[in-house]
């Protein structure tokens, strides 16, 4: 048997398209199955926009950029949005009537959680849930929304608390890993971010990724728990907001109400497969949409 050079094999893992050509060309045509990938950023900066928008398309059959499955979409703060999902999935049946269920919603199976413990727990129940396989579409999305909440005062800053916690990071990245290969799902994860005060080096003094720093809302930022999960994650995804000022130069510029308006980009930090990419992006009704894109 003539041995093969693994690096020139075609990449025939799954993507699911996040739904706008633009963004994923950034992503090297979506968000890949097998793996763990995070979406990091500030409050409303896009991150839960985005994973909505990926339970609706998970739906679609792979010849049309889905994966033909149903979602699990895990929530750890605040309510749940389901007015915008579905809004979203409202706008979805209409455009892909004849490829989509009647009510999308069936079909995105929806549980809170509060803590790092309770998710381990329910990381089992989930395999379980995937092993049986009784859903009408096969599970092949995950969603965490969001990661660090779990973490938020469950630990304190002591060396045997912060022990304690890398491992709860390998356990349930582990897990996330295994359900990944083992049934083939993409799984999505987004993170908060923290304030930077410092010189830019990185996380913990260690540049990881594409970026020497991060910055949104004219802030220095660093993604939330540290460098421990940084290795937890396949690839790493920023999506960043500003405020920009419009008519400045108007009559009016000396008002103390001066307009604004939020401009979004995303930003590939790391990932295996990823060259550097990044594009501005807006949200919109039907969903997210890139509006124009920087290779490299």
């Amino acid at each position: 048997m003539t041995p093969q050079n693994l690096l020139v094999l075609p990449l025939s893992t799954p993507k699911l398209s996040i739904g706008c050509p633009i963004l994923d060309g950034c992503m090297g045509g979506g968000i890949p199955c097998n793996s763990i990938t995070e979406l990091v950023g500030e409050s409303g900066s896009g991150k839960t926009q985005v994973c909505l928008q990926l339970t609706i398309r998970a739906q679609l059959p792979p010849s049309h950029g889905g994966l033909g499955g149903s979602s699990l979409y895990i929530h750890t703060e605040f309510s749940f949005p389901i007015r915008r999902l579905q809004q979203l999935a409202n706008h979805y049946q209409a455009s892909h009537a004849n490829l989509i269920g009647l009510n999308p919603l069936e079909d995105i199976y929806v549980h809170a959680i509060h803590d790092a413990q309770q998710m381990v727990h329910v990381l089992r129940d989930i395999e379980a849930f995937m092993g049986i396989g009784h859903t009408r579409l096969p599970v092949k999305l995950i969603v965490i929304d969001s990661i660090a909440a779990l973490f938020g005062s469950q630990y304190d800053r002591t060396p045997a608390d912060l022990k304690c916690r890398s491992e709860m990071f390998f356990k349930i990245s582990g897990k996330l890993k295994a359900l990944a290969n083992k049934f083939g799902v993409a799984v999505v994860l987004t993170n908060q971010v923290v304030d930077v005060i410092g010189p830019a080096d990185g996380i913990d003094g260690v540049r990881l990724g594409n970026l020497e720093c991060l910055h949104t809302s004219a802030r220095r930022v660093s993604p939330a728990l540290g460098l421990a999960w940084a290795h937890c994650v396949n690839s790493r995804v920023f999506l960043s907001r500003h405020e920009e000022s419009v008519g400045v130069n108007s009559p009016y510029a000396h008002s103390t109400s001066i307009p604004s308006q939020t401009q979004r980009r995303l930003n590939v930090v790391f990932a295996p497969h990823l060259a550097p990419a990044s594009s501005q992006f807006v949200i919109t009704k039907e969903g997210v949409v890139g509006v124009s894109t920087v290779i490299g």
